[in-house]
């Protein structure tokens, strides 16, 4: 790691204010283990959840609650899990990629890397996207347990301060 990054990262905020959505037609607050591990990461890591929801997979419904939660100062960033693939029901990506005033390639090519290494060729299924919405930094991935575990253990929490600390320079 660079100096430059260290430093960034030594100055960046302790806890970040956080927005989870759970993207599913099917999920209930009961079954929802991908909203639940992205809470428990996030918590461990001692940012604050500030805001949860559990929508359908339906593009106006997404927008407004994100346009809402992109409308509120106090929230940094906002997760979405769920709706990432490329079934017919699937829009995260198309909705949050619409919202997006700088998007972050290199977060869902990462996200895809790694996934190669756990399901091989699968991970192309994957559209998990990620940038700013204004000053707000917003990341989706998918719903399975093992792909919010391997997006929060190995991009988001150990960056997620980072990318706060540049999304308000």
């Amino acid at each position: 790691m660079s100096q430059s990054t260290a430093e960034h990262r030594a100055s960046s905020p302790q806890s970040i204010a956080c927005a989870v959505v759970t993207v599913s037609d099917t999920r209930t607050p009961e079954t929802d283990t991908g909203g639940r591990a992205v809470v428990e990461h996030l918590e461990r890591a001692g940012h604050a959840v500030v805001a949860r929801a559990l929508i359908p997979d339906d593009p106006e419904r997404m927008t407004a609650l994100l346009s809402e939660y992109l409308a509120r100062a106090e929230i940094d960033a906002v997760l979405l899990t769920g709706g990432t693939g490329i079934s017919s029901r699937d829009q995260t990506f198309e909705t949050v990629s619409s919202l997006l005033t700088k998007p972050l390639p290199g977060y869902g090519e990462l996200f895809r890397m790694l996934s190669f290494q756990q399901v091989g060729a699968a991970a192309m299924l994957s559209r998990a996207v990620g940038g700013l919405a204004g000053r707000t930094v917003v990341l989706t991935m998918p719903g399975s347990p093992n792909a919010v575990k391997l997006a929060m253990e190995q991009l988001i929490v150990p960056e997620l301060a980072h990318l706060v600390r540049e999304a308000r320079r």
